[in-house]
């Protein structure tokens, strides 16, 4: 099958009639719906680009499974050039949304279980890598959106899943059939959840002795019978039902969670990937947090250049570019900007052949990458308010622009250069707005801080990888600890010395 357009995306994600819940209501036309068509925009987006010879090299890649070119969200890495090039697909991709356009978790799902089921069938003797290779050219071949499920509500953190009061905190086998396992649980604020055709799921902790029936990996159909979603709200989203456009922000996209719930969810056993080996599990939440943790080297730093143009603009609108302090809230802005990107290269240059064949990144990059992004994003948003002034979130609505008596006030007061119209100065601030506090800030300045895992994950992960113990022994060759000191060779000062 030929890749997809966006028009036949968007057509395909209609046909899936998922069961979709929002402001206590179940929303049939969900793909023309004003506060989730934004996100649809975004994945859309990612069919449009793949198909203009400029951006081919970095929107698809060639598949080793069955040498066709594919898009690269569905693509196994074969290099750290693949590595690399997928981390520019996601700063481009960023540039053009200004938003969280939400493939990323699917397309690191499978790249962490194509290499985890590879090691568990050799461990174990059983027979999911060579299930899972045909379920990813089923992605590659149908050119789906797969959407990865990691993150359980999780209920008391104090206790294993298996001590829940709650057993349905944490998605878990209820039954195991001849054909299959039935399913129960949930997978919590899901990024792009409702816009997949495929749902990937993988658990969320190292699972321990009594956590077997949580040790589950499977997919299955985005409109499997008892798959349905709860869309989550996000700050400012109800100004997306107003006939204006100017005070959303980011007129065309924007992101998505949702609360996923399985209920009693059937999944034939060609499509289950790990099944009560809890041995593997924590190679697997590990495997994806990293790959995850590279991405946002990429996705933020695309929106972090929009939020940086936007900033640069409301300077130039307010008459303030050529104040020194100005331009160097800029360079900072782009400072801490490429110093990202840096991160998620520098991951990806330093990836590894697994045994399984695929690439994997340098874990350690990764994380540091992903503990950078936690605070970074939030400085640049911080420069960027500062930048825009406090306008940003006192301006009068739209309905106040475009009435006859108050509009002219409002124009003739909110003006900034001569050579700006006021309404172009209002859309760079709304859009300032919705990225460091409005509903874009679930695709940046949140979503930098609790996607791919907390802060206090990264450095977890930074701990275990930090190979202290190799940085002890550099310091003891060089200080040549442990080695015999003979007393007899110590000469008495010179007479410089004294």
């Amino acid at each position: 099958m030929a890749l997809k357009t966006p028009e036949e995306f968007v057509r395909s994600l209609a046909d899936l009639h998922l069961q979709i819940y929002l402001f206590g209501e179940k929303i049939d036309d969900y793909v023309n719906h004003p506060l989730i068509r934004p996100s649809i925009n975004c994945i859309a987006t990612t069919y449009e680009l793949a198909a203009l010879p400029e951006y081919e090299d970095l929107m698809l890649a060639t598949s080793h499974l069955t040498g066709k070119k594919v898009n690269r969200f569905a693509h196994i890495h074969q290099s750290t050039e693949d590595l690399s090039k997928k981390v520019k697909m996601q700063r481009l991709l960023g540039q053009k949304t200004g938003s969280c356009f939400q493939r990323c978790v699917g397309m690191d799902a499978i790249n962490a279980l194509y290499s985890v089921t590879w090691e568990l069938d050799q461990a174990r003797g059983t027979d999911y890598h060579e299930r899972f290779k045909k379920y990813v050219q089923y992605l590659q071949d149908e050119d789906l959106v797969a959407d990865g499920a990691m993150t359980d509500p999780k209920g008391d953190r104090s206790l294993p899943p298996h001590k829940q009061p709650e057993p349905d905190v944490y998605v878990h086998v209820v039954e195991k059939r001849d054909d299959g396992i039935v399913v129960r649980g949930a997978k919590a604020h899901q990024t792009g959840a409702c816009n997949s055709h495929e749902i990937i799921v993988m658990p969320t902790v190292a699972m321990r002795e009594g956590d077997e029936d949580f040790a589950v990996s499977f997919s299955c159909p985005a409109n499997a019978e008892g798959v349905y979603y709860i869309y989550g709200r996000q700050s400012c989203d109800t100004r997306k039902f107003e006939d204006s456009d100017l005070d959303v922000g980011n007129v065309r996209y924007g992101g998505q969670e949702a609360l996923m719930v399985f209920d009693d969810v059937f999944v034939p056993w060609e499509r289950v990937y790990m099944c009560g080996e809890i041995e593997f599990s924590g190679a697997l939440v590990e495997r994806f947090a990293g790959f995850h943790r590279q991405s946002y080297g990429g996705c933020k730093v695309g929106v972090g250049d929009v939020l940086i143009g936007a900033a640069a603009l409301a300077a130039e609108y307010n008459g303030a570019a050529r104040a020194s302090h100005i331009k160097d809230k800029l360079i900072e802005m782009t400072h801490l900007n490429e110093t990202l990107f840096s991160c998620g290269l520098a991951c990806s240059y330093e990836g590894v052949r697994m045994p399984a064949g695929n690439y994997q990144i340098d874990l350690l990059l990764a994380n540091v990458c992903k503990q950078n992004v936690t605070r970074f994003p939030y400085e640049i948003a911080r420069l960027a308010e500062d930048i825009a002034g406090g306008l940003m979130v006192t301006m009068p609505s739209a309905q106040d622009l475009a009435d006859e008596k108050i509009g002219p006030i409002v124009e003739k007061f909110l003006v900034g250069t001569c050579d700006a119209p006021t309404i172009d100065r209002m859309r760079v601030l709304r859009l300032i707005e919705n990225l460091t506090i409005g509903a874009g800030a679930v695709g940046y300045r949140t979503e930098s801080m609790h996607g791919a895992g907390s802060p206090q994950a990264q450095r977890i992960m930074i701990a275990r990888q930090s190979n202290l113990d190799h940085k002890k022994e550099l310091a003891k060759a060089i200080a040549q600890v442990g080695k015999p000191w003979d007393k007899a060779r110590v000469k008495e000062p010179t007479a410089v010395a004294r």
